[in-house]
């Protein structure tokens, strides 16, 4: 009998990854990079475990917003007062703060519960060409072959 291979934390291979966000749609860039932070393109996923990998995501502030998404998208929030729900444009967010914009989209497409939170601890958004993680000896992903 045949037994389905369930991965345990301990015998995770964890690798880096470097992507750069330049003219790639926000979407496009998210499903990707959400998909590397669960573990679905290695052959040992497993739901409930975080089999994925690190991503590092640089470029931020160019990354492309299309249609009327940049004017017309806006992001709420709330803090918890009376009358005290924010919003912001997606093409405002992108100039002041690029990386949250990212990590606002990708953390949408990743479970909801700590699984989902420990996965997105994996995710490093830098605005500009240069990261601080040469250390990790990440390698490039090229995802417009992906999208």
């Amino acid at each position: 009998m045949r037994t389905t291979y369930m991965a345990k934390p301990g015998e995770i291979d964890r690798k880096w990854y470097v992507i750069d966000a330049t003219d790639i749609a926000l979407g496009r860039l998210s499903t990707v990079v959400a998909s590397i932070l669960r573990g679905k393109n290695k052959p040992t996923f497993t739901p409930n475990v975080d089999t994925g990998d690190n991503v590092i995501v640089i470029n931020a502030e160019k990354v492309a917003l299309t249609g009327k998404k940049a004017t017309d998208k806006i992001y709420y929030h709330h803090s918890n007062h009376p009358g005290g729900l924010k919003e912001r444009k997606a093409g405002d967010l992108r100039e002041k703060n690029p990386q949250r914009l990212i990590e606002l989209s990708v953390h949408g497409m990743l479970p909801k519960g700590t699984l989902g939170r420990q996965q997105g601890l994996k995710l490093h958004v830098f605005a500009g060409s240069e990261h601080t993680h040469a250390a990790q000896n990440p390698e490039v992903l090229d995802i417009t072959n992906l999208i």
